[in-house]
């Protein structure tokens, strides 16, 4: 009863292993990249540090947000 593949904890051969690690590790860097262009539009779009003003722009952005919606939602 002894296997071919008994030296392998998954049951796949060396061939097999070298290709699944293949499509594996090219399939995280294209996510790796896409998460990184993420973060960088993100970044580009609202900075998650506080600039010299501190928050105070984003607590502004918000309000301006709330009382243009606020109206929409009231609407009966």
């Amino acid at each position: 009863m002894a296997d071919a593949n008994s030296g392998s904890l998954s049951g796949l051969t060396a061939s097999e292993a070298r290709e699944f690690h293949a499509i594996f590790m090219t399939s995280f860097i294209v996510f790796l990249v896409v998460a990184i262009v993420a973060h960088i539009l993100v970044w580009n779009w609202r900075p998650w540090l506080p600039g010299s003003e501190g928050y105070a722009s984003l607590i502004e952005g918000v309000r301006a947000a709330t009382y243009s919606v606020i109206p929409y939602i009231y609407q009966a």
